[in-house]
Order: C-alpha cells, then sequence, then structure tokens
C-alpha cells in the first residue's frame, strides 16, 4: 500500500509490485492519476457532447451515432490541443467543458465578421471570459511512502525523496 498526502487529504493506494526500484511509489500515484483521463473523455463524451442517449434504435443509426460523437470527440481534443499550443500551457490547464460551450460564442463572432479562427479566438486575451483557462491547483507537496504513516513520521523512510537523490 503506497499513502500519498495532499494537503490534509490522505490518498492509499494497492499495488501488486512491492519492489520500489522497479515501480516507485511516486510513478503509482501518477499512473492513478492518468487513469481518470479515460474517465474524463467518457464524461465529456456522455454529459457534454450527448452520448447518453441514444436517438435511434437501429443498429445503423446507433452505430452512426456513436463512431460520429466520437470523431467529433477527436477533433474536439485537437481543437484543445491547438489552444493550449497557442497559450503555450499544459493541457491540463484548460477547460473542454467551456471550449465546447464558447464554440456558440465563435460562431456568433464569425456571423458577425469579428472572428475567423478559432484557435486564435479561444485563446484571446478578451476571451478570457470564456473560462478556457483553469486556475492553478495547489501541488502535491510530499509523496508519503511509510507503510504506517502515523507511526513512522519523522524517519528516514517517510518521504520518498531520499530515495530519488540516492538514484
Amino acid at each position: 500500500m503506497i499513502e500519498v498526502s495532499s494537503g490534509k487529504t490522505w490518498h492509499s493506494y494497492l499495488t501488486s509490485v512491492l519492489e520500489p526500484t522497479i515501480l516507485p511509489p511516486y510513478v503509482v500515484a501518477d499512473l492513478y492519476r492518468r487513469i481518470w483521463l479515460i474517465e474524463d473523455a467518457f464524461n465529456i463524451v456522455k454529459r457534454l457532447l450527448g452520448l447518453s442517449y441514444l436517438w435511434i434504435g437501429s443498429i445503423n443509426g446507433i452505430q452512426l451515432q456513436i463512431w460520429g460523437t466520437w470523431f467529433f470527440y477527436a477533433v474536439f481534443l485537437d481543437l484543445g490541443d491547438a489552444v493550449v499550443d497557442e497559450l503555450s500551457l499544459p493541457f491540463g490547464r484548460i477547460s473542454l467543458e467551456m471550449i465546447y460551450r464558447g464554440l456558440y460564442h465563435y460562431s456568433v463572432a464569425y456571423q458577425k465578421g469579428l472572428a475567423s479562427d478559432p484557435v486564435k479566438y479561444f485563446a484571446a486575451r478578451e476571451n478570457q471570459d470564456l473560462g478556457i483557462v483553469k486556475g492553478k491547483r495547489k501541488p502535491n507537496i510530499k509523496l508519503i511512502v511509510a507503510p504506517f504513516p502515523e507511526q513512522q513520521r519523522g524517519t528516514h523512510d517517510f518521504f520518498f525523496k531520499h530515495l530519488l537523490k540516492a538514484h
């Protein structure tokens, strides 16, 4: 078991790999965080893009809806990727949901002749009120690797950073 402290909250992870040189504790915590990326994708596709409901009962119609939604999601993800490149930010700093909701505002600006490039539109300073860029979160300060953190607090085996310096 690996325990990670994030502020006052503790997160516990179980792994069958017991050798920290093969799978270091910080990698376990990072892998778990990355697992949620697929959950975020399904959440966006189901909730935001409407795939939680099937519009038609035929097999062909269902396949078209599923493939069309996932295709739109891929194009939409590319738009988000282009926006973070334009802003020179990591991908996690933008809100795909707010880009999706901002497509309406972009289409209105496009029809009025005020915008012609969605990437430039979403990256523009004057459009920051769309909420595309997320606020910064506080980083996890330290990774706790002690099997019994409350009993081992203050020992050299408590934090992972001494292992990082050895390698």
